[in-house]
């Protein structure tokens, strides 16, 4: 038999056949006040929404973090997803890409300037935007002075928001910095795009070696994908280097990202290269890694 408490919503498991004749008022074990009688039946909480966490990232720059992460995230919005894209970097590049000039951002989110619904901008439809610009120097300031627990930042201020999205995506800055740490103890997915040169594979080597000590702290964190960037194969070293990432890493590795003009041109416009040219190469690539990362056949 299954008591509830109209007090404190503690549940209480009894043997109904020691229960005396006539009881009317039982008291709780919990909260030790009285609450009536009566049977009822479990409590059903409902299972909270899974939201995706991931984060784009590599220190090394100019390999196509925010191009990816930018298309990633309008991709998933297309596809219908609620996805929230955070840009950690104090250039600000993903809203140059998106076209948007929002008047806040991750800043005003962490220091606490803003409540979230006025930090964050809407870049499109199902696509939310929290900023990056100069004012994050401040923010790796502020986490650096904490005396505990200066990794969570990111975590405290996102964690209640989470989920009403479908996805939070991250575009981080190169190097290695606070916010760069903060990212790692939030997500549970990495995504590493990489660029098929000699100085991107050190480059991954080191970072890998720096993802691997988060991990000791952060048991959830994984490698989902590798991304091959400016895939070109008029170029030999190009395909020289894939292969050899292919050997390194096997199922990591996504399909190549192919060098397309287009993808260079779009931000100008401040458009996605789904808006700006949707029948490029460049397109078909970035819908392809839309439906391996989302799991889904996407149709965009």
């Amino acid at each position: 038999m299954i008591l509830h408490c109209a007090h404190c919503q503690k549940t209480h498991t009894i043997d109904k056949t020691r229960i005396p004749p006539n009881i009317t008022l039982v008291r709780c074990k919990y909260c030790k006040k009285l609450f009536p009688f009566t049977e009822s039946s479990p409590k059903i909480i409902p299972e909270k929404k899974k939201v995706r966490k991931l984060g784009v990232t590599l220190s090394k720059g100019g390999v196509g973090k925010t191009t990816t992460a930018v298309h990633l995230a309008h991709g998933l919005a297309l596809a219908g997803k609620r996805v929230l894209l955070i840009d950690t970097d104090t250039q600000g590049q993903s809203a140059f890409m998106l076209g948007v000039q929002p008047k806040a951002g991750l800043t005003e989110l962490i220091t606490g300037e803003l409540p979230p619904e006025e930090a964050y901008f809407q870049a499109r439809e199902n696509l939310w935007l929290l900023g990056g610009g100069k004012s994050l120097a401040g923010v790796k300031r502020l986490i650096q002075r904490k005396d505990f627990g200066g990794e969570h930042t990111l975590t405290e201020k996102l964690d209640p928001i989470a989920d009403q999205f479908d996805y939070i995506i991250f575009d981080t800055s190169p190097g290695w910095d606070p916010i760069i740490v903060n990212v790692l103890f939030f997500v549970t997915e990495i995504i590493v795009p990489v660029s098929l040169e000699v100085m991107t594979l050190q480059g991954l080597v080191e970072f890998l070696k720096s993802f691997s000590a988060i991990q000791k702290y952060n048991k959830k964190l994984g490698l989902k994908y590798i991304i091959p960037t400016f895939h070109d194969k008029r170029v030999r070293n190009s395909a020289t280097i894939l292969h050899k990432l292919q050997e390194l890493y096997g199922d990591h590795i996504s399909q190549p990202i192919r060098y397309n003009i287009k993808l260079c041109e779009a931000p100008a416009y401040g458009q996605t290269i789904f808006e700006f040219a949707p029948n490029s190469k460049g397109s078909e690539d970035y819908k392809e890694l839309v439906r391996l990362v989302s799991g889904e056949d996407i149709h965009l």
